[in-house]
């Protein structure tokens, strides 16, 4: 029919799969996330920041095991000792490590170029986060490897001492450690990256980073502090509690994988399920919250 302009005159003139899909050729989710994530890395190489914070935390971890001559005893001493410098340090190093990785995107106008690319907001969250733990991951594990390595090293009679006193010294509740405080520092992390989608400026970046440790290192535990003191929180359920806070879930996990379970003593200090849930719930709900941030 003439009069149809829609019809093709020659079958010929019709596209063919093969050309179909070269022209829709694009990007596949996996290489959008590799080249995000790709750039976080470049990103972490060419701050002197990061590379200055990650060997102020090594020279902290190294410093602390083996002026306390804890290296010389074991495994469970050594972390023991650095149990608690790492519940503050971990937040602070995460917290540096991600709070302006999405605002300085947005500061640069990366972002805008990037929303003019098939790039969901779920995968610049996503790649973000796994480029900046990446560069995290790196500076907090070295440290304890080589700390894990200077016990190999260094031990004598304190692990014959330990033994002695019914306690079971082993590498393996040093690995727990370490993998409960990657557990650790990527939630620190996810929120790190929430909090820099939520800001507007660097000020309110840093200004809302820092309270969000005073309420992760003191906050959190002031309150279950009061709950159980004013009977809120009952006996039974103080170990449940304890996971709502990240930083006492991961305490906890901790002390029930690799302190308590090591001396064979000692009432409950979490319950692990809920601690491990907890520190899930945090990061997921943290990552979902930058991601919707960015999808208004």
């Amino acid at each position: 029919m003439s009069g149809d302009v829609n019809a093709p005159s020659d079958p010929s003139d019709r596209p063919t799969g093969r050309h179909n899909r070269s022209q829709s050729t694009a990007p596949g989710s996996r290489h959008i996330l590799e080249t995000i994530i790709g750039r976080e890395l470049r990103t972490i190489v060419r701050t002197r920041t990061f590379f200055i914070l990650g060997l102020a935390f090594a020279a902290v971890v190294l410093g602390i095991s083996w002026i306390s001559g804890s290296v010389r005893g074991g495994y469970v001493p050594t972390l023991v000792d650095l149990l608690t410098p790492l519940e503050l340090l971990v937040p602070v190093v995460a917290i540096a490590f991600g709070y302006r990785a999405i605002l300085g995107d947005a500061e640069r106008g990366e972002l805008d170029v990037l929303k003019t690319y098939p790039v969901s907001s779920r995968e610049i969250v996503a790649g973000v986060y796994v480029g900046r733990a990446i560069g995290l991951l790196t500076a907090i594990v070295a440290p304890l490897v080589i700390t894990a390595m200077t016990v190999v090293v260094a031990e004598d009679e304190g692990r014959t001492l330990y033994a002695s006193h019914s306690g079971v010294d082993s590498p393996i509740l040093f690995g727990r450690f370490v993998v409960l405080t990657i557990l650790f520092a990527l939630t620190v992390l996810a929120i790190a990256i929430a909090i820099s989608a939520v800001v507007s400026g660097t000020r309110s970046a840093i200004a809302l980073s820092v309270v969000a440790l005073v309420v992760l290192l003191v906050g959190f535990d002031l309150a279950l502090v009061y709950g159980f003191s004013a009977g809120s929180i009952g006996d039974g359920s103080l170990v449940h509690a304890l996971a709502l806070s990240p930083l006492s879930a991961y305490r906890g996990l901790v002390f029930e994988s690799s302190i308590i379970v090591a001396s064979g003593t000692g009432p409950a200090a979490a319950s692990p399920i809920a601690s491990l849930v907890s520190l899930l719930v945090w990061t997921a709900a943290s990552l979902g919250t930058a991601t919707w941030v960015m999808n208004r």
